[in-house]
């Protein structure tokens, strides 16, 4: 059985923010092969936008959008240094701080995809199950 892929009903802020994760991974990978499935999903993805979020758009979003991909790129970095803690096995002050930032991070992304969702009018909202975290 083969199955191509899958339509599901996503908010605007889920499908951006599915396509600022691959485009980061189109910036970061180097893998032909991945680099190929990255940009067969980007390519159907942006199309979607193309067609249904595209004429709507306005400088607000435009901001917002980039601010989810900037946080996006926050998180990869964050991540990326994360692995090599892990990797040398060190697990100090530093490395304590980064792996809270994740969840401070996520609670960012998770805000600006519900401001470009409410900025689009979606009927679909993400809800998160955690409450926000005082810094």
């Amino acid at each position: 059985m083969h199955v191509n892929h899958i339509q599901t009903p996503i908010s605007p802020g889920e499908l951006i923010d599915k396509i600022t994760i691959l485009r980061l991974k189109k910036l970061h990978l180097t893998s032909p092969e991945a680099l190929e499935n990255i940009q067969t999903e980007l390519s159907a993805l942006e199309e979607i936008f193309e067609k249904k979020l595209h004429s709507i758009l306005s400088p607000a979003i435009d901001t917002l959008i980039i601010e989810l991909q900037s946080i996006n790129a926050s998180l990869w970095e964050v991540e990326d240094s994360l692995r090599i803690f892990e990797r040398n096995q060190s697990f100090d002050t530093e490395f304590i701080e980064l792996a809270r930032s994740v969840y401070k991070l996520n609670d960012k992304r998770a805000e600006s995809k519900r401001k470009i969702n409410e900025a689009f009018g979606s009927s679909i909202i993400e809800e998160k199950s955690y409450g926000k975290i005082n810094n």
